[in-house]
């Protein structure tokens, strides 16, 4: 185990700063309201789901550019009315295979 010792002063600072960084991050979490990450999909299953179609087809939806997603680290996320807005044209699709 490691041991820091900072002066009290410099400690005050760093305390200081990162108040205010946790201020501004608020004051823009309240900025953006029902834009939260947490109204994000991020169950590739749950949108497979929701669209009929399998995990593959779901990586050519976001390979082709038709499903507009963003990714942290290994995670995809993706906004619900993006998968609903793709919802009519995949069934359409899917429809003019099965003919």
């Amino acid at each position: 185990m490691e041991v820091l010792i900072f002066q009290k002063e410099a400690f005050e600072e760093m305390t200081t700063k990162f108040s205010r960084f946790s201020d501004r991050v608020n004051e823009l979490l309240a900025k953006q309201g029902s834009k939260s990450l947490n109204r994000w999909m991020d169950d590739n299953q749950e949108v497979c789901r929701q669209l009929n179609i399998s995990p593959r087809t779901l990586q050519t939806l976001r390979d082709n550019g038709t499903l507009a997603y963003s990714q942290i680290n290994h995670k995809v996320f993706y906004r619900p009315e993006d998968v609903s807005r793709i919802v009519k044209p995949v069934e359409r699709k899917l429809a003019d295979k099965a003919v």
